[in-house]
């Protein structure tokens, strides 16, 4: 989720966000879709403005997703 539209983007919250989208992208060409992402930032919404850093929130995912998560990390890290 990108910050409120009255929050700009700092440089470290623009990284997390294409690092989400990028690791979005990814998973959607394995074949795997998390049902949420997002970003997050250490501090509560209306101070995302003064943000330091940012982490890419992957959510929750069902017993199957996980299994295909760890099936593509296996295939990777065996080549």
């Amino acid at each position: 989720m990108p910050p409120t539209p009255h929050a700009p983007h700092t440089p470290k919250i623009q990284e997390a966000l294409e690092a989400r989208d990028a690791l979005a992208a990814a998973l959607s060409q394995a074949g795997i879709q998390l049902p949420a992402m997002d970003i997050r930032t250490p501090w509560a919404d209306d101070r995302k403005a003064d943000a330091q850093y940012a982490l890419v929130h992957l959510g929750v995912c069902s017993a199957p997703i996980a299994h295909l998560l760890a099936d593509v990390i296996t295939r990777g890290v065996a080549r």
